[in-house]
């Protein structure tokens, strides 16, 4: 084998795009996902990979563990660029560990800027993170975050009863600026998965 024949496979390898990730959204939630698995549970998150779509791409040439080391190393990468208040918003919306969730949504509440007393922002903000399931609650898996029914009801936000016109309009903010923190940080995402050519532009 002559040695320009020897290079060319590394010179395609090196031409070739690394989209790793099908989606901003699926690479979020892959990312937080990798966050909860432990050494107890990769061999099924492992199963979950290889039962998933046969698409193309150099997802396709991965391995299930380098699949999770790709997700592992891209959780550090956005959990260092992304701004803490974006972090948290992603980890309190889209993470399946449910302490990291309850911990970032503790910590996005006194980000939020409201009228509101101290309790309606609470509540407001939790049931944007959580919103109510359905199905009852008892066969919902212990892993993830449930607040029961009457926490939804805004007769218990606000402990002076304030009219409804008032309360709707407290949620309607909270509820908006929670939606434009989550907003750009998609959008931070997607520019650092750009950037590293970790995206599939195509789909």
């Amino acid at each position: 084998m002559s040695n320009v024949t020897a290079a060319m496979p590394r010179r395609m390898m090196a031409d070739f795009q690394p989209a790793v990730y099908q989606g901003v959204m699926s690479a979020i939630v892959r990312v937080l996902a990798a966050d909860s698995t432990s050494n107890a549970t990769r061999q099924s998150w492992q199963k979950l990979i290889d039962s998933g779509p046969a698409t193309g791409g150099f997802r396709a040439l991965l391995s299930a563990r380098d699949q999770f080391d790709y997700d592992c190393i891209l959780h550090a990468l956005l959990h260092r660029e992304l701004s803490a208040a974006q972090w948290d918003v992603l980890v309190g919306k889209f993470s399946t560990h449910k302490a990291n969730r309850v911990g970032a949504i503790a910590r996005s509440i006194p980000r939020i800027v409201s009228p509101a007393p101290a309790l309606f922002i609470y509540k407001a903000t939790t049931v944007w993170f959580i919103p109510k399931m359905k199905g009852k609650q008892g066969k919902r898996s212990t892993d993830v975050a449930v607040l029961p029914d009457e926490f939804y009801d805004m007769n218990t936000w606000d402990v002076d009863a304030r009219p409804d016109s008032t309360r709707t309009r407290w949620r309607r903010g909270i509820h908006k600026c929670l939606e434009e923190l989550e907003e750009g940080a998609v959008i931070h995402v997607t520019e650092i998965l750009e950037r590293e050519q970790l995206i599939d532009c195509s789909a």
